[in-house]
């Protein structure tokens, strides 16, 4: 073929534009004088789709026998990639089995189906059975089967009150709900329960502290917990003047803190409680913890000294660092009708987290009684005679108190 018909025969242009690959074709190269044939190469890369999900996690597997080392040669002489053995339904089967059988065996060493935060049930419940034992004691059984009966009679409308409005059902509920408080809580100890008559009126006369009246309703429980009998608490005005509250002060006991109310109370063998105090005891601050305020007039001393009864210091300590009171606001006191408005260390910059007691270690100690019927009932109108009872009263409670400061140490701990 001469050199014009090369010009006119394919010779001319870009190799390969005709069938629109980036390689030339055969007729193009042999046209154009026969050059090397060279194998397609394809510039589109292979995507490796992923392996399916295996039912354990298994390891990767080494090559097989027919595989080489990358770059080697396999029996035909050619390069050959690696090649992973593949997994079998057998494999899998295995794994499945093997993952079975882990899990059953931590059932069996667990004792139980764990739950799905992975606590065993049977371990949540023993927690529970701890706790109502911590908080309600060992008979904590026959506790909650109490509790459930009295709701039953009162839905039923089977209970009785008093002429005071005492309801002892509710008297019992409230002692359950104070003694987690007072022996966990406070850690409560009582001394001198012997002091306590086992049976016939008394007076116990004890200190007031703690800008909240909880003294009262932990001392009420003392009573009930290791004397067995009810303490009727003498209350001012203030508390039966609140809504709720009094209601409440009635069902559990308390009456006025008047002359008629506490002989009756007296005269018909009941136990009277009171805190000659009044809101000075509790409202004082708390640079003058267990120091005594005032005790009244002795209307106390008198109405024991008419009913015959006798006379039973109580001195408490721990109530004044439940609440420390370092400050007052008498002017919004007064416009609501309160005796003071506290400020504690707590309170009201913690809003309601400020009302929880602190932990303070409780002792109570009932003194020996002083005796009143070696008196006639008329000489409760002497007021020399009262001021004189009345003062020995005071003064064997702060003494006491002193001691007991010495005997608890630190307050919390």
């Amino acid at each position: 073929m001469n050199e014009d018909e090369r010009k006119t025969i394919g010779a001319t242009g870009t190799p390969g534009r005709g069938n629109r690959e980036t390689s030339p074709s055969a007729a193009a190269r042999s046209l154009a004088g026969g050059a090397p044939s060279r194998k397609p190469v394809s510039k589109v890369k292979k995507v490796q789709e992923p392996p399916a999900k295996k039912a354990a996690p298994t390891k990767k597997t080494a090559p097989g026998p027919q595989a080489s080392a990358p770059g080697g040669t396999g029996s035909t002489g050619k390069p050959q990639k690696p090649r992973l053995r593949a997994v079998t339904d057998e494999d899998a089967a295995e794994a499945m089995a093997a993952a079975a059988e882990e899990a059953a065996r931590r059932t069996r060493t667990a004792g139980a189906a764990p739950l799905s935060a992975g606590i065993p049930l049977d371990e949540i419940v023993t927690a529970l059975i701890e706790a109502a034992q911590r908080v309600l004691g060992t008979d904590w059984e026959v506790r909650i089967a109490t509790l459930l009966a009295t709701v039953r009679k009162r839905l039923g409308g089977d209970y009785q009150v008093d002429d005071f409005g005492f309801d002892p059902q509710i008297a019992e509920l409230l002692s359950l709900a104070i003694e987690p408080i007072a022996e966990k809580w406070f850690r409560l100890e009582v001394r001198g329960v012997e002091n306590i008559p086992e049976e016939g009126g008394a007076l116990l006369v004890a200190n007031h502290s703690g800008t909240v009246p909880l003294d009262g309703l932990i001392t009420g429980y003392a009573v009930k917990k290791y004397a067995g009998r009810n303490l009727r608490p003498l209350g001012a005005d203030l508390v039966f003047s609140l809504p709720v509250v009094g209601q409440v002060a009635r069902k559990v006991g308390a009456t006025l803190a008047c002359q008629e109310d506490a002989e009756r109370l007296l005269t018909s063998g009941e136990l009277a409680g009171v805190w000659p105090e009044g809101f000075k005891g509790i409202g004082k601050p708390f640079a003058e913890r267990y120091k005594l305020q005032r005790f009244g007039r002795g209307g106390f001393v008198s109405a024991a000294m008419r009913a015959q009864v006798p006379i039973v210091p109580v001195s408490i300590v721990g109530a004044e660092e439940i609440y420390p009171l370092v400050g007052n606001v008498p002017s919004l006191a007064r416009l609501l009708g309160l005796p003071y408005l506290p400020i504690t260390p707590f309170f009201p910059l913690l809003g309601p987290l400020g009302l929880i007691p602190l932990p303070s270690k409780w002792i109570i100690e009932f003194g020996e009684p002083v005796r009143t019927d070696a008196y006639e009932p008329e000489a409760a109108d002497d007021p020399m005679l009262l001021f004189n009872v009345t003062d020995q009263v005071r003064e064997t409670i702060q003494q006491t108190l002193y001691q007991l400061l010495v005997d608890r140490g630190n307050a919390f701990f």
